[in-house]
Order: C-alpha cells, then structure tokens, then sequence
C-alpha cells in the first residue's frame, strides 16, 4: 500500500525490546567476572542528561506536531487534492494566441498556416489552384496572427468521472497518513515503555550493589579478624565488580533509550526522560469484538477499500473518454497571404502577404465523438484488471488483519500469565536471598552461597522489569492492531 520515507516505527519498537532484553543479560553477570578478581575499570563515559521529560500523553502530542513523518503524510495529503482540482480545470475557458508567419509555395492547396493545440482556426479564402503543368515552385509569403477562445459545454459525464476518480485517491492517502500515525504512536508508546523498563533494570542493578557492597564489607572485617578464610573476600570483590559492570551498562542503556525517545517524537533534543507514571491499557475486548473493531478502525483496511474504489472510479473515468463532446470555439485572426487569388476578381491583400491586415472572427460549436478508440479500450481493460487486483488485496488485508489480532490478543493474555509468576518468583527470591543472608551475617553461611542467591534475586528483579515490558509491548500490540491504542 504504502512505503515509508522514514524508519518504520515498528522497527524502531523492536529496537527499544532488544535494547532492554540486552541490559538484562549484561545484567544477569559474566561467569569469568564472578570467579575471578575484579579487573579495573576505566572511568564511564557521562552521557548528557535528558533537556525535559513527558508524559506518554505530552510525547504523542509532541510527535503529532513535529513528527516529519506525520508532515510528510500531510503534504502528501495536500498534494492529491491539489492533483483533483485538475479535471475540474476542464470546465474553464482556454484562451490562447498565435503568430505565424511563412515562405511557402500554394499548389493545390486552400491551407497557408498551421492549427494550433490551443485554439481553433477555421479555414477561409484560398491560392490559386494550379494545374501540374503550370505548377510553381516559387514562394509566397503567409502571416496570421489571432486570438481564441475554447470553452467546455457539455462532457456527458467525462469531467465529473475523472473528478471522482481523483477525489478518492485524496480517500487513499488520508487512510495511509492515519496508517502513519498510528505507526507514529505505536513507536512512541514503545520508546516510553523501553525507558521505563530501563529505569527498573536500573533500579535493580543499584541495589544489587548496594547489597553486594554491604556483604563485601562484612567479609572483609571477616578476614581481617580471621574469623572467613580470603576466599569468600575475594569472592565478594568479584560479585561487586559485576555488579558495578551491570549498573553502568544499566546507565547506558537508559540513555540510549532516552535517545531513541526523543527520536521517536521527531525531537531536536539528545534525550527525553519519562514523566508520570505508565498510563492503565483501557480493558481488554473479547476476541470476537476486537476483530470486528479492526475491521471498522484500521485505516490500512480502510485505505484498501479506497483503493478498490478508485480503482473503480478510473475504470469509469476511461470509458467516459469515449463519450461525445460539445465545446464552444470563438476565434479572432488576421492574415494575409502574397500568393495570387483563385478568382482574377479578388485583389492580392497589401504587403504580398506581409502584413496580416484581412480581419476574420466566428464563433461556433463543435461535438466531436470518438465512436471507437482502441487505446482507450485496452486502457478500460486494463483498469479492470487493475480492479481485481485491488479486490483481492482486500481480502490479504482482512485475512492478515484477522491473523495480527488474534496473535496479539493472545501474546496479552501469555504477558499477564507470565507477570504474575514473576511476581511470585521474586517473592520467593526475596524469602531465598534473607534466609542467605542472615546465614551469612551469623557466620553459617558462605560467600558462594550468598552470591547464588543475590544473583536468583536480581535475575527475578530483571524479569519481573522485562516481563511489565513485555506486557506494555503486547498491549500496544494490540491497540495498534485494533487502530485504538493504549
């Protein structure tokens, strides 16, 4: 139907997931860090921190106004209708003037001068007619100089067909500029969520630190008083340096997710934060009712069934070309021609031809009916092929529709599912990393031990932050299937 001038914003929406799905496997820690020493690492490059923050509400007013790709769509808008005022142009009057002057011979022949494409000139007065023997090849001159006037009458329908035809190509390209903002809104809403996700990956990783931190000292004063052997410091040095690793990946991963936010909205700004808390989905439908939503909001649907339309409309505007036409034609002129006149009675105008000086004017009305035009006809032909075309799009539109709402409608469903187990998980975790803990602070447990179940706690930390991601995705999934958003 339609190819973007710009990224699609559903690819810059799977950008924002592999980003987060990526923080949380450098988060989740390296092997190599977690068993041996703590390598040093350089001082981390300070991103600039975001100029303002927005609401999801304030961002996708934002993009409305400034996305140059929701500009774009709304030129293109106005391109079509500048382009259906074209037939319409028809019903007024051409005006046009001519100056013609030649050197010619005038065997045979009435004609000294040429037709023009934008006016009549009729033919009046006439040369001598020659007999082959007395033919010559000797030159004349011919001027002519006028004005004229064509004016559409009656069309038989040909204007309007080819109006109607135009009038919903305009149809088209307002469903696909909606079919843009959707897009526009879907990327947006996807930028904002991925920030949010960032911010929570973030807020795990600080406090697995923090945590990693605290137990780090505790070995310490440990060792130092003999009470640990050095192993479980050096084990506690390295969980803090992956940890430490994860946190600054985290911070990077935030200003990227910054950045692809302000890109989204079509922003001058290097990075926009979130503002507010995530806005509440409005209650999921039934199955069938969000099918037969689709079905009567999806502009891209929509825009098929203009297209079959004005697949229709151009069918009819061809074959109206083959209907009859009465215009009115009015013409001023002057002329003169220097060869002599076929009756010895009408004198040669002055100038030989020179000076167009003979006045002429009329006015009258021409139908003219093409009653058979074989490139109109295969034209007509191909157009309805063309129909068919359209009508078979339409229904690959509705069967993939159909197919993108049921898929998304169940992904909502397995998220919601999948939320809750998290939830319970990091629970667990909690009660499972307090219950090491405190066995460690009492001197039963060990360095290994403690890490485990850090490591069980900030992995369900992680996913409970990637599973409310994957939630948020899957319903703006499915508010763009359904053409109503969040």
């Amino acid at each position: 139907m339609h190819a973007e001038p710009v990224m699609s914003s559903r690819r810059l929406f799977s950008r924002h997931a592999s980003l987060v799905v990526g923080l949380a496997s450098v988060l989740a820690g390296s092997p190599a860090l977690a068993q041996g020493a703590a390598p040093a690492l350089p001082p981390p490059i300070e991103a600039p921190p975001p100029s303002r923050a927005m609401t999801i509400a304030e961002a996708l007013a934002y993009a409305h106004a400034h996305q140059p790709a929701i500009h774009a769509a709304l030129s293109r808008i106005s391109e079509r209708m500048a382009q259906a005022t074209i037939p319409s142009g028809r019903w007024l009057p051409t005006i046009a003037v001519t100056a013609q002057l030649y050197g010619m011979t005038a065997n045979n022949t009435t004609g000294s001068y040429l037709s023009t494409e934008y006016m009549d000139v009729p033919r009046i007065g006439g040369t001598a007619s020659q007999s082959q023997s007395t033919a010559s090849l000797s030159p004349y001159a011919s001027t002519l100089v006028g004005a004229g006037l064509l004016q559409e009458v009656f069309d038989f329908g040909r204007i309007g067909a080819q109006r109607a035809a135009a009038d919903d190509l305009v149809i088209v390209e307002k469903r696909r500029a909606e079919v843009v903002r959707l897009d526009i809104d879907f990327g947006v809403e996807g930028a904002y969520f991925s920030v949010l996700a960032a911010k929570a990956i973030i807020l795990a990783s600080d406090q697995a630190y923090e945590r990693s931190r605290v137990h780090r000292d505790l070995a310490k004063r440990g060792v130092d008083s003999g009470l640990r052997s050095p192993i479980e410091l050096t084990r506690a040095e390295a969980d803090l340096a992956r940890f430490d690793v994860g946190r600054i990946k985290a911070r990077g991963g935030l200003a990227l997710a910054q950045n692809v936010f302000a890109a989204s909205m079509g922003a001058p700004d290097s990075a926009i934060d979130t503002s507010g808390e995530a806005p509440q989905p409005s209650d999921m439908p039934t199955m069938a009712q969000a099918v037969q939503m689709a079905a009567s909001r999806d502009p891209f649907l929509a825009g098929a069934v203009a297209q079959l339309k004005a697949s229709e409309q151009r069918t009819r505007a061809v074959g109206a070309e083959l209907r009859p036409d009465l215009s009115l034609t009015a013409t001023l002129t002057g002329r003169a021609g220097g060869a002599p006149p076929s009756s010895a009675l009408q004198p040669t105008p002055g100038g030989g031809g020179w000076l167009p000086d003979v006045p002429n004017w009329d006015v009258g009305l021409v139908l003219s009916w093409p009653l058979f035009d074989g490139t109109i006809s295969a034209r007509r032909d191909a157009a309805q092929a063309t129909e068919q075309v359209r009508r078979d799009e339409i229904d690959v539109v509705r069967e993939q529709e159909v197919a993108q709402v049921r898929q998304a409608y169940v992904k909502v469903g397995v998220a919601r599912s999948a939320l809750v187990a998290l939830e319970n998980a990091v629970t667990a975790a909690h009660a499972n990393y307090d219950q090491a803990d405190a066995r460690f602070r009492a001197g039963i447990g060990n360095a290994v031990e403690l890490a485990d179940a850090e490591a069980v706690r900030t992995d369900a930390e992680i996913q409970r932050a990637l599973g409310q991601f994957e939630l948020a995705q899957a319903r703006a999934t499915f508010g763009r299937a359904i053409a109503e958003g969040l």
